[in-house]
């Protein structure tokens, strides 16, 4: 689904809510619904500073494991969920602004996950591994 039409979508539901509850309850139903929205917005927000604030503590495109990072990640989540398991922004591979997002995660190792978002949503991603060395 399109990030406006959902967007749209939620604001109708919540102004639904609200219309619903003024019919049912009048005033006190409207300060419920609208409190309880409120702490909703505020509960996502507070997540998206916690996240944000892990990853400012970071290097940009680090991890501590690609492999690890590799087997977790699942097409349809969003890059606020990959740099909330990262703990870490990602490196940006594409030009801003430019569909799809393209970002890169590296270990210690050199092994680095580079992921493919549309839409804010992982698209797909691949595993890259250094060659191993081959010392006498």
């Amino acid at each position: 689904m399109n990030t406006r039409v959902k967007n749209a979508a939620l604001a109708l539901a919540a102004l639904f809510l609200v219309y619903v509850a003024w019919q049912r309850y009048g005033w006190p139903g409207v300060v419920a619904v609208s409190g309880g929205l409120l702490m909703w917005l505020l509960l996502h927000f507070t997540r998206l500073m916690t996240v944000m604030k892990r990853a400012a503590n970071r290097p940009i495109g680090w991890v501590d494991s690609a492999v690890m990072l590799n087997a977790k990640l699942k097409t349809g989540v969003t890059l606020m969920h990959v740099i909330a398991m990262t703990r870490a922004l990602g490196e940006r591979l594409s030009a801003e602004g430019e569909e799809p997002e393209v970002f890169r995660w590296t270990d210690g190792s050199a092994s680095s996950v580079t992921a493919t978002f549309r839409g804010g949503r992982l698209q797909s991603w691949a595993l890259n591994r250094p060659a191993p060395s081959t010392a006498p």
